[in-house]
């Protein structure tokens, strides 16, 4: 399965379970016509906010297993915005085509920080028939590298971080 096959699939399972993530951390979910207070950023998630913010991350991926790299592929991913929830928890709304639709979707993360760099994990995110996955993707500058699991396979992706014109 391809990475694009895989990260589209995660994204559906995410859009449909989105409001049971935060409705098991024992918050409301809001409906739309509620406001929370957004959680005051420090100065490094404010970059990394406005480096994820209208952009393509334009790369290349490859596939892993049994310790064989597979042929690169290239790969391109929309992100519209990144906000923090709270604590390591983040939302990265990503532009998904469907078909012939595109819906803007919601998918949880954490962030971790490696000093001043921003690591985005998944972890043990189970797809509903198409197995369990984890990930790294980590940001530096304008670039970003990472590597994902799904049981007996893998892959690295890597890539550039390009601004959408307004």
């Amino acid at each position: 399965m391809k990475s694009a096959e895989i990260f589209r699939i995660i994204v559906l399972v995410v859009v449909s379970s989105c409001n049971a993530v935060f409705a098991q951390e024992g918050k409301p979910v809001l409906n739309g016509s509620e406001k929370a207070a957004p959680p005051t950023l420090n100065e490094a998630e404010k970059k990394f906010k406005e480096l994820l913010t209208n952009v393509t991350l334009e790369g290349r991926w490859c596939s892993v297993k049994d310790g064989e790299m597979g042929p690169e592929k290239q790969d391109k991913y929309t992100i519209v915005s990144v906000g923090k929830v709270k604590g390591d928890s983040w939302i990265i709304n990503s532009l998904m085509k469907y078909g012939d639709k595109e819906i803007v979707a919601p998918i949880p993360v954490e962030v971790k920080w490696a000093g001043d760099t921003p690591v985005i994990v998944v972890e043990k995110m189970t797809i509903p028939n198409g197995g369990t996955y984890s990930a790294r993707v980590l940001f530096y500058g304008k670039t970003y590298a990472g590597s994902w699991t799904g049981g007996d396979h893998g892959g690295l992706l890597n890539g550039v971080i390009v601004p959408k014109p307004n």
